[in-house]
């Protein structure tokens, strides 16, 4: 493409919503598909790319038919009142949290197995971690468009030199096989590796004026992490079978661990900045009220959940952030959808057909993962 301002807008976007989805969750999925199978995660991955692609699209046609700009939060107060705005609230800021753990874990664990060989300073590292990410999301967007570009070209050299130099040293017995026992293991993983709902309305601010180009973003940005992680998985749980670690770059060397790093570090700053906005549209509090909440708190957080660790686990923490809040924050957009399209201010740039049926079945899918999840019967 010739890098028009439209063109640079529309990589921008994609990138946003491609780095939101590129952070901690991948590092995790070979780890449970080496428990559970390769066949397993391919039918999760195929089967939440399509799902959460419509979700998408719904999002930003939500988006799209509404005049202001808000976080999730703020449409579904908007569409569903107050009692969808609370829910929607805690969903947010749930997953968020989560996925903002998971990253300070991960981060922590990775910078001190670099530096000291082992991972016994991650809590510390972590908390330095929060701080420097508390100081980049004060500065909000515009740093923003800067480390997501960045982010996602860095991943996709992640990519690209995995499977240069380990494709010849892919085992196709460590992929021939399913656990049974372990078929579900790779739910909420996959489902939280694969959400990009807090993006999409940051897409919407970056195209501008050319919305028309939300919905190619959206699709593009949505079933790009998907290819990602499908080579990404079948080249490291090929070469390392059963010996695959959680944190999936720990297996093939320094330089991939750094870039793990990096790809957590977007993501970080995406949806930190994601909440930073929620408190501040959707909540009208003072950018130092919302820095606050969306910046230190989670250090807090991250230290409590610590006292607990062996519960929070790496793995753990995405399982619960992506199954519980991703499924609660799924229906929700469906129902919003379905509103939107009575209540909405404007025409948007693309349309989607409201299918009672699919809303029904989608809705089962989460609300099964949510009960599998609160309940552990797997």
């Amino acid at each position: 493409m010739k890098l028009t301002k439209e063109n640079k807008q529309l990589f921008t976007a994609i990138s946003i919503i491609t780095g939101t989805c590129i952070g901690a969750g991948f590092l995790a999925i070979p780890y449970v598909t080496a428990k559970a199978g390769f066949l397993t995660t391919l039918i999760y991955i195929i089967m939440f790319s399509i799902i959460l692609l419509f979700v998408n699209l719904y999002l930003g046609e939500i988006i799209l038919r509404t005049k202001k700009n808000h976080q999730l939060t703020g449409y579904a107060g908007k569409y569903l009142g107050k009692n969808g705005k609370r829910i929607m609230l805690y969903a947010t800021k749930f997953t968020i949290f989560a996925a903002i753990i998971a990253y300070t874990i991960g981060v922590g664990e990775s910078i001190s197995l670099l530096i000291f060989g082992n991972i016994k300073y991650f809590i510390l590292i972590g908390v330095f971690f929060g701080l420097l990410m508390s100081a980049l999301i004060w500065k909000g967007m515009s740093l923003l468009k800067i480390f997501e570009k960045t982010g996602v070209i860095i991943s996709l050299t992640l990519l690209f030199s995995i499977c240069i130099i380990f494709f010849n040293k892919v085992q196709l017995s460590n992929l021939g096989y399913i656990n049974l026992k372990n078929v579900l293991l790779p739910f909420g993983v996959i489902l939280f590796s694969m959400m990009s709902f807090f993006a999409i309305p940051e897409a919407k601010m970056v195209l501008n004026k050319n919305k028309k180009l939300m919905k190619k973003a959206i699709i593009i940005g949505t079933l790009l992490p998907a290819l990602f992680y499908l080579i990404f998985t079948f080249v490291v749980v090929g070469f390392k079978g059963s010996q695959t670690p959680e944190i999936a770059t720990f297996a093939l060397g320094g330089i991939f661990v750094f870039m793990g790093i990096i790809a957590m570090f977007t993501s970080y700053l995406s949806l930190g900045n994601a909440l930073q906005q929620n408190y501040i549209f959707d909540f009208k509090n003072s950018k130092k009220r919302a820095w606050f909440k969306a910046a230190i708190l989670p250090i807090f957080i991250f230290l409590l959940t610590q006292i607990f660790k062996e519960f929070f686990s790496f793995v753990r923490v995405i399982s619960i952030g992506g199954v519980v809040s991703g499924g609660i924050i799924a229906i929700l957009v469906l129902i919003i959808h379905k509103r939107a399209k009575k209540l909405g201010e404007r025409r948007p740039e693309f349309k989607l057909p409201v299918s009672k049926t699919l809303i029904i079945i989608l809705s089962l899918i989460f609300a099964s993962g949510i009960f599998l999840e609160l309940f552990k019967v797997y």
